[in-house]
């Protein structure tokens, strides 16, 4: 185990753009905060406004998988207490989480994704599977994850998005 989590550590320092200011860290730092509960929660708040019923329906499940996800996600960090790289930037998570396996942020994307795949429409389905996988190295390359912390989170988040459409959806 000690020998994976010295691999998983020197492939995420070879991700990280955290320290190296300039366009790459710029486009991180902004798709890492792309993956954001409360951003998504409030961009559905307005989507149910000024939404339809198509999309309210889809609403309701993304909203309450999004709430479901984080409970499993805090879970999991409380029995595994991996702390996040050293770093600087992200002080918000660090303060607020100081634990960082599983990633919340890829957990989310993956199961936003996902649930998006399952339910249409195709663009949107599109989009979101371009997105997920950017937001979870977003997180490795700022350094407030571990590679194999976004791994985890990205199972975790298809597997509820799946779990979620077989019993909701």
């Amino acid at each position: 185990m000690q020998e994976f989590l010295r691999t998983d550590e020197n492939l995420t320092l070879r991700v990280r753009v955290a320290e190296k200011p300039g366009v790459l860290r710029t486009l991180a730092a902004i798709l890492a905060h792309s993956g954001d509960s409360w951003f998504w929660l409030a961009g559905l708040l307005v989507c149910w406004v000024l939404g339809n019923e198509f999309w309210r329906q889809r609403i309701i499940l993304m909203a309450s998988s999004i709430l479901a996800t984080a409970v499993l996600v805090l879970a999991i960090k409380r029995l595994v207490h991996r702390r996040r790289p050293a770093g600087e930037w992200g002080m918000i998570y660090r303060n607020t989480d100081p634990h960082s396996f599983p990633s919340g942020h890829a957990a989310r994307a993956a199961l936003l994704a996902t649930l998006a795949v399952g339910t249409g429409p195709a663009w949107w389905a599109l989009l979101l599977l371009i997105w997920a996988p950017m937001v979870a190295l977003a997180r490795v390359a700022m350094g407030v994850h571990y590679l194999s912390d976004v791994a985890a989170g990205i199972v975790l988040g298809v597997l509820a998005a799946m779990l979620i459409l077989l019993v909701a959806w």
